[in-house]
């Protein structure tokens, strides 16, 4: 039984400090959600120095497992909070005479703005490790050095003074799209997250899938796909998400028999789906809309099919595994009743509903954010089990508020990459450069972005690794033809799979920690199971009617004919049709797989006729045995 949240008055005084800080931002956030946005600086200055301040509180310098660190160091922590503040403030009284002076820079400003970009990297490694540090250290130090470079790769000679204003008194460098988008969007729909989670939303999408999927062949590994899935589309973390739901669903699906390694893949991989399913999809589809100039809408319509193509492959790749071992589901006694479920949580759905309500009526994503958090706190108290009191409500605010650390701070060190990037003018050059590589060619274009994608997010964020790797691959392909949605989601995909993709496959590590197996066996199964998102995203640049870019019949076509070709590829994968398959058959049922899923009326006819002989063949060899087809049974 989970242990309840302690009362602020039996905190220790640094969490009660803690606490008012994450309040105040949380509070900061709501009121300009509500009553509109400071100036830019303004704003992305004061949730920066929210950020910076939980960060330094909340991650000392030096750990201690066994106490408390030294009160020197202590005050050290506190230095750097008091002086990122500082700086901040600075930024955020000085703007308008900053405005008079034409943006010219001042001797404190160069000072200020200095020493902000170390704390902001200090912060950045304390929170999430030196991978991203690292990466900004090595932008800045091209930016400064790169002149003495020959060739394509050198630049103008920038001295401090036009780096730091450049960083620090516009909004091309620190302050830039990245910070915005988290100091607007992002951090509300992380705060809709936690309140979801507090009225007991996770707690009730398992249930459901339980109830719906439980007793089926295989019923905890479906469950894992249905509860994952949803869990997934509002927390925006695959490896929180492992954490939250696998704790439930890993352990059933070794109980019934599955694979340990294979119960540890099949939640990460339902869980790092939640990231490209619409409604909410985590951080990354609020920057993308930011980034591309384009509603949110427009971002959540094109990831859709891609999506339910991911779920569906998915789920038929876990039936095929229960059919191939033999395993059955739970016992029906032992599930929740559909009914009751519904009866005790489903309100808590109403919240999702009217977010996309809110959406699709025009509000603006901050403003649905808002209003959905506020549909939380008033639906939860339609019953009693789910009501959130004041204490419930400031808890989520709290939660909300240190669950968006990760986010500020690598939109923050994104934002000093991009502006090294656009200052020296390496973007522009870049995108020659890998055309030149690629000769031109889109598929090895395609690749290398891929390869960049998957590299960066292995010690990245996925929004970080979307953003640096989209200021550089992006323009690459849109200038080789790629529709510009297309290609940020390309790029957007990959970064996603990072988190399964070993060597450093951090979804998949905790889902192998949870299910005792080796993490890199798990990893590489993960793989195996998301072999459709790792495909899908090649032939929605080559045919965007996969992203809704076309008319319905020719969206509805290729929904139809890329479902089914998740069906042929899942047993391919897998190995299982209506009996085992030889390498042959699987070989043959992956190229039906490709064939439906890539639109085209001729793929389509040859994929299907490959399927629905390889298909005609295992029917007729086992009715010719005498023998009954386990795949005839549908669950």
């Amino acid at each position: 039984m989970a242990q309840p949240n302690p009362t602020p008055s039996s905190r220790p005084p640094l969490m009660q400090v803690v606490r008012v800080v994450a309040l105040g931002m949380a509070v900061f956030q709501i009121y300009t959600a509500q009553f509109g946005l400071f100036s830019a600086l303004v704003q992305r200055s004061i949730h920066l120095a929210f950020a910076c301040t939980l960060v330094f509180l909340l991650n000392p310098l030096r750990r201690y497992k066994d106490k408390q660190p030294p009160l020197g160091q202590r005050l050290f922590d506190w230095g750097l909070a008091a002086a990122a503040v500082v700086t901040l403030v600075h930024l955020c009284l000085s703007y308008k005479n900053l405005a008079m002076r034409g943006g010219e820079a001042a001797p404190i400003d160069l000072w200020m703005g200095g020493l902000l970009l170390l704390l902001v990297l200090e912060a950045t490694r304390r929170l999430m490790g030196p991978a991203l540090p690292i990466i900004t250290i090595v932008a800045v130090l091209y930016t400064f050095f790169g002149d003495r470079i020959p060739g394509m790769w050198g630049h103008f000679p920038i001295d401090h003074e036009q780096f730091i204003t450049y960083q620090y008194l516009s909004t091309e460098g620190l302050f830039g799209i990245p910070l915005g988008v988290s100091a607007s969007f992002i951090f509300l729909f992380i705060m809709f997250g936690a309140f979801l989670v507090k009225s007991g939303t996770g707690e009730f999408f398992i249930n459901f899938a339980n109830a719906i999927a439980g007793d089926y062949r295989g019923g905890p590994a479906k469950v894992s796909v249905v509860s994952s899935g949803f869990f997934g589309t509002i927390s925006g973390s695959a490896v929180a998400n492992v954490v939250s739901t696998g704790s439930f669903t890993i352990p059933l699906m070794k109980k019934i028999g599955y694979r340990r390694r294979f119960a540890g893949a099949v939640e990460s991989v339902a869980s790092t789906g939640g990231q490209f399913m619409p409604p909410v999809m985590g951080a990354g589809a609020f920057i993308m809309a930011d980034m591309l100039g384009v509603g949110y809408l427009e971002v959540v319509k094109a990831a859709i099919l891609p999506g339910v193509l991911f779920y569906l492959a998915l789920f038929w790749m876990v039936h095929m595994e229960a059919l191939k071992a033999g395993l059955q589901g739970m016992k029906r006694e032992d599930l929740p009743r559909l009914g009751a479920t519904l009866k005790n949580g489903g309100h808590l759905l109403l919240p999702a509903f009217l977010l996309i309500l809110f959406l699709t009526l025009g509000y603006s994503a901050m403003k649905a954010g808002l209003w959905a958090i506020i549909a939380v706190w008033v639906v939860s108290a339609f019953r009693k089990a789910t009501r959130m009191g004041w204490r419930d409500v400031l808890d989520a605010m709290e939660k909300g508020a240190t669950g968006s650390l990760e986010v500020a701070l690598a939109c923050a060190c994104a934002g000093i990459v991009i502006g090294c990037v656009t200052q020296t003018g390496l973007g522009l050059k870049f995108s020659g450069l890998l055309i030149d590589a690629a000769g031109g060619n889109l598929l090895l274009s395609l690749i290398f972005v891929m390869i960049a994608s998957l590299i960066l997010g292995m010690g990245l964020t996925t929004s970080a690794a979307y953003i640096l790797t989209v200021i550089l691959g992006g323009p690459v392909l849109i200038g080789l033809g790629v529709d510009p949605l297309a290609a940020h989601m390309f790029v957007f995909y990959y970064a996603c799979l990072s988190t399964i993709t070993p060597p450093v496959a951090l979804a998949s590590f905790a889902g192998a920690a949870i299910a005792g197996s080796s993490p890199f066996k798990t990893g590489f199964e993960s793989m195996r199971l998301a072999s459709v998102a790792y495909l899908v995203p090649f032939f929605f640049v080559y045919t965007p009617v996969l992203i809704w870019k076309g008319s319905m019949a020719e969206i509805g076509l290729a929904a139809l004919t890329a479902s089914i070709g998740t069906i042929a590829l899942g047993s391919g994968m897998m190995g299982y049709l209506l009996d085992r398959l030889g390498w042959l058959s699987r070989l043959l049922l992956l190229g039906a797989g490709l064939a439906l899923i890539k639109p085209g009326l001729y793929t389509d006819i040859a994929g299907f006729l490959l399927l629905a002989g390889l298909g005609g063949y295992q029917y007729w060899k086992s009715r010719a045995a005498g023998r009954t087809l386990a795949g005839s049974a549908v669950v």
